[in-house]
Formats: structure tokens, sequence, C-alpha cells
């Protein structure tokens, strides 16, 4: 008989909680990296100036051109190993057998912005687990897990911070 799983938290998990990994650092913010995003993700109409016209953005309450908010600074960064905590947070292998826990659904994610990236910054980034929930679900019991982001500026500014939480069955 199968025994019934009564959590789905591992020791691994409850030993990341709240500790930083996956420490990044970007390269440095190019003018034409901004004024690339902003051509892509407004792609078909004329992007802000703010964006991409500096005589313009100086006027600006920012003084000068600086990224939209979506802006990915890691977007361009070379590959590199995954850590055991992010190779785990991929969820199951398609055509390999799942054990409970295993299967990964995208919960949603928070984002709150803070200072704006300009040309020339260079932006950290780091992750953590926070926190969990288990639940009973439809398909058993349910992990909800909590993994916050953060960016910061060369100055230690906050650029952004993002709360993701999967859904683990």
């Amino acid at each position: 008989m199968m025994e019934e799983m009564t959590t789905l938290v591992t020791p691994q998990m409850e030993a990341s909680k709240g500790v930083w990994h996956s420490f990044e650092r970007s390269f440095p913010i190019a003018a034409s990296d901004i004024r690339r995003w902003a051509i892509a993700a407004y792609w078909g109409a004329m992007p802000p100036r703010l964006f991409w016209d500096d005589d313009y953005a100086r006027t600006t309450r920012w003084g000068g051109i600086v990224a939209p908010e979506d802006f990915n600074p890691f977007a361009w960064q070379l590959p590199r190993d995954l850590t055991e905590e992010e190779l785990r947070l991929q969820g199951a292998i398609p055509g390999e057998e799942t054990r409970q826990g295993d299967n990964i659904l995208n919960g949603g994610q928070a984002d709150i912005f803070g200072a704006r990236m300009r040309p020339g910054d260079v932006i950290s980034s780091r992750s953590r687990l926070t926190h969990w929930e288990e639940r009973e679900g439809r398909n058993g019991l349910t992990l909800y897990t909590f993994n916050e982001t953060e960016w910061t500026n060369q100055n230690h500014e906050l650029v952004k911070s993002r709360v993701l939480t999967l859904i683990h069955y």
C-alpha cells in the first residue's frame, strides 16, 4: 500500500528559507539596450521619447533617459550553471515519472518598482524562498511557494522586487 504524503516541504526548503542565492550582476546598461527594448515593447508604434531621445529626456523629471519598468538587464547574460534550487524550481522533466509535488504551475507574480534603471547602471540580482503554504486541493496535497527576487543598482538602491508564486502538486 502506498504511503500518503503528509507534507511536500523538504528539509532543503526548510534550510533555504530566507537564504539569498542566485547572485547575478548585469553588464552595464547601454542607452541602445533601452532604446531597443522600448522599440520591441512598443512595436508598431513610436515608443515614448523618454526611452530614446536624450535631449527630450533631460527636460523631464528624470533628467535623462530611463528604462521602461519592465526592462530586463539580464536579457543578454551569458549562460551559467543553475543552482540546485533553480533546478528544483523547474519541476518535472517531460517523459520522466513524476512524484507528488514535482508538477509546478506559475501562480503569478507581484512587482514593486523602485529607482529607475539608467544608461551605465549595473544591476545586481539575488533570490530567496520567503515562505510557503500547504493546502489540500483537487490534486491532493498542494504546496504554494513564494520566491522573492530583488534587483539593486550600483548605489544599492532597490530597482525592483518580485514575488513569484509557484504551485506544486
